[in-house]
């Protein structure tokens, strides 16, 4: 993977090239606001710059937008009340109630952060964090089971499935170790997104590339599975 840039207007565009046996162009924004665009070897770099140069305008626009959300989220949080948080898709209106009963529960718009001292920005901060965790992986397992009665009959076992933060990708395929790693941050997507990001790890398995074949069997068991990628990647990430 290589990097490169071009000048757009009075900005510049930083990106990275990976070339893959794939059959068009393809961009797309990271996570973390890295720009990747992947192209087949014989698809000369001259051509490369020009298709950058002309989606300019909706590159910034995205990378703007990551960048004035996103960290802005993150650092601000104070788990008072008031505060929206992203669960499936939906926004959620938290509710800090003192309580000693500690708990974390949503009910009809609103998340309850039940705690003995709602001062305790450490304690909130590990609560709300570990119930989403536990919500992924309830969530991420009954996605990954739905998804296995697809694959199946191609040859693919269930794989043993981590949860983890990870910078730059939804999920990874770790094919020698039977496991697929997913992102907890991708509980707060809706769960058609979610069930996108399962199959395609699961894909691998049976196709460890991006190869036309990939890409037909994923198409096959998942027709829309475009549609999904692209809410996954240029909405729901501004509202992480």
């Amino acid at each position: 993977m290589e990097k490169h840039q071009i000048h757009f207007g009075n900005k510049f565009i930083d990106f990275f090239v990976e070339r893959k046996d794939v059959k068009n162009v393809n961009l797309n924004i990271k996570p973390d606001m890295t720009v990747h665009v992947s192209a087949n070897e014989k698809v000369p770099l001259n051509f490369i710059y020009d298709f950058v140069r002309s989606k300019g305008q909706w590159i910034i626009k995205n990378v703007k937008q990551f960048e004035e959300v996103l960290p802005l989220k993150q650092n601000e949080r104070e788990y008072v009340s008031g505060e929206s948080f992203k669960y499936l898709g939906k926004q959620y209106r938290l509710r800090v109630e003192q309580s000693a009963n500690e708990a974390v529960k949503y009910f009809r718009g609103f998340i309850y952060l039940l705690v003995q001292n709602p001062t305790d920005f450490s304690k909130k901060e590990k609560m709300m964090d570990d119930w989403y965790k536990e919500k992924a992986y309830k969530i991420f397992n009954e996605s990954l089971d739905k998804m296995l009665a697809l694959i199946k009959k191609y040859g693919v076992e269930r794989p043993s499935l981590e949860i983890r933060m990870m910078k730059a990708r939804w999920g990874s395929a770790q094919i020698d170790n039977k496991t697929i790693l997913i992102n907890t941050e991708l509980i707060k997507a809706p769960k058609y997104c979610i069930d996108y990001v399962i199959l395609h790890e699961l894909v691998h398995f049976k196709y460890n590339n991006h190869s036309d074949s990939f890409y037909n069997l994923l198409f096959t068991l998942m027709p829309d599975w475009e549609k999904r990628k692209k809410i996954l990647d240029q909405e729901i990430v501004r509202e992480l």
